[in-house]
C-alpha cells in the first residue's frame, strides 16, 4: 500500500496511521517512500517532523522512491494474547482473596479502639461494680505515697507487680481482638485502651480512706503495658517470653484480698524453649526457665508473731504443661486453656531455688 502525501497536516495523518495500524505502512512523502525496516530503528524525528514509532511495527526509515515488490509482513504480527495491550488502559488484573483480606496500613490509631469498644466496655462495668462493692469509707480526692519494694511497704512490692500483671493482661486481651478484626497489630492501642482501664480503677482509690491516688501504681500500670507492646511487636518474642502469676495455697485455699491474697503470689518470667526453632522438635521443648519475686512475712499474723519481713528473688526450671497437652488444641476449650497458661503457672509445675 502506498499512501501520498503533500505537507503540513497530511504528514500528521501518515504519523496517525502509522501507529494506529498492526501492519506496514508505505508513505510517499515528496520523492520519498517509507518502508518498513525490521532491524533498523527511526531517528526520534525524521526529516519531514514524523516522529515514527509504534509498538507493533519494528521500525521505519526513509528509503528511495522505489516500492518494494514483495514487502514482508513479518513485524506485523500482533501481540501475544496473553500480554498487556501495547496502548490503551491497562488490563485489569484478576480479583483475588488477598485483595479482600485485611490491611494494617489501612487501619488508623481510632479504628483499632473502635474494633474492640465492646470489650472496653466490658471491662469498664467490671471495674466499676467490683470498686463500688469493696469501696466502703470515702473521701475527697488525695494522694497517697506507697512506696516501692521496700521493707516497709505494705506488701513489699507485690500490690505493684499485680497492677503491671493486671494491665498486662488486659492490653494483650484487647491486642488479640484487635488483631483477629482488623489484621492490624494494634499493640499501643490496646496498651493505651488497658492503662487507661487502670487509672479510671486508680481514681476509686484516691476517694478511699484506706488508700489513695498512688504514683507508684500508675507507674507498674504503664510498665505492664509497655511489655505487651514489646512482646507483641517483637518477631518471635510472645513464643518464647511470658509474664505469669503464680498462686500457692494456703490453708484457705485461696484469699480474695489483704496481705494474705498478695502472700500467695509469685510472679515471674518464663523463657519457653518450645519457642526456639533449633529446639521446638526435641524434648527440651516441654522445658521453661523461670525467675520471679515474691515477698513473706509481711501479713498480720506474720508481723504478731515477730517475723521479719523478707523479699525473695527465685530461679528455676519449670515444666511446659502447654506443650505437653495443648500443643495442637482441636477445639475452642482447648485453645483457651493453652492460652490462659501463658499467664498463669500452676503451682507444684517447677522447681525453684532461692539464692
Amino acid at each position: 500500500m502506498t499512501i501520498r502525501i503533500g505537507h503540513g497536516k497530511s504528514r500528521l495523518a501518515a504519523c496517525a496511521i502509522a501507529f494506529a495500524c498492526h501492519s506496514p505502512v508505505y508513505a510517499s512523502i515528496d520523492d520519498s517512500v517509507m518502508t518498513p525496516a525490521v532491524e533498523a530503528r527511526a531517528a526520534p524525528t525524521s526529516p519531514h517532523g514524523c516522529i515514527a514509532a509504534a509498538s507493533s511495527c519494528t521500525g521505519w526509515k526513509l528509503g528511495d522512491a522505489t516500492e518494494p515488490t514483495s514487502p514482508s509482513f513479518a513485524s506485523a504480527s500482533a501481540p501475544p494474547a496473553d500480554t498487556a495491550p501495547a496502548y490503551g488502559p491497562p488490563a485489569e488484573l484478576p480479583h483475588s482473596a488477598a485483595d479482600d483480606a485485611p490491611n494494617p496500613q489501612r487501619v488508623s490509631f481510632g479504628q483499632e479502639i473502635g474494633a474492640v469498644k465492646w470489650e472496653v466496655g466490658a471491662i469498664f462495668a467490671y471495674m466499676t461494680i467490683t470498686q463500688a462493692i469493696v469501696t466502703k469509707e470515702t473521701q475527697p480526692f488525695h494522694f497517697q505515697d506507697e512506696g516501692w519494694f521496700g521493707k516497709d511497704t505494705k506488701a513489699l512490692g507485690m500490690d505493684k507487680l499485680t497492677h503491671a500483671f493486671n494491665t498486662y493482661m488486659f492490653a494483650d486481651f484487647l491486642q488479640h481482638r484487635i488483631e483477629k478484626r482488623t489484621g492490624s497489630k494494634g499493640a499501643i492501642a490496646a496498651a493505651v485502651l488497658a492503662s487507661g482501664l487502670q487509672l479510671y480503677s486508680e481514681l476509686w482509690d484516691a476517694h478511699k480512706v484506706t488508700s489513695g491516688f498512688s504514683v507508684q501504681d500508675v507507674a507498674f500500670n504503664t510498665l505492664g503495658g509497655a511489655f505487651s507492646v514489646l512482646r507483641n511487636t517483637t518477631p518471635g518474642l510472645r513464643d518464647k517470653l511470658d509474664f505469669r502469676l503464680m498462686i500457692v495455697p494456703n490453708s484457705s485455699f485461696y484469699t480474695f484480698k489483704g496481705s494474705r491474697h498478695y502472700a500467695q503470689q509469685r510472679y515471674l518470667f518464663a523463657l519457653t524453649l518450645a519457642g526456639f526453632d533449633g529446639l521446638k522438635d526435641t524434648p527440651l521443648r516441654f522445658v521453661e526457665l523461670h525467675a520471679g519475686y515474691y515477698g513473706k512475712g509481711f501479713t498480720a499474723r506474720d508481723k504478731a508473731l515477730g517475723r521479719e519481713p523478707q523479699r525473695k528473688l527465685f530461679f528455676g526450671i519449670g515444666l511446659n504443661v502447654k506443650e505437653l497437652f495443648f500443643h495442637k488444641p482441636r477445639s475452642n476449650v482447648a485453645r483457651m486453656a493453652g492460652s490462659t497458661l501463658d499467664y498463669l503457672q500452676l503451682p507444684y509445675t517447677a522447681v525453684h531455688v532461692v539464692p
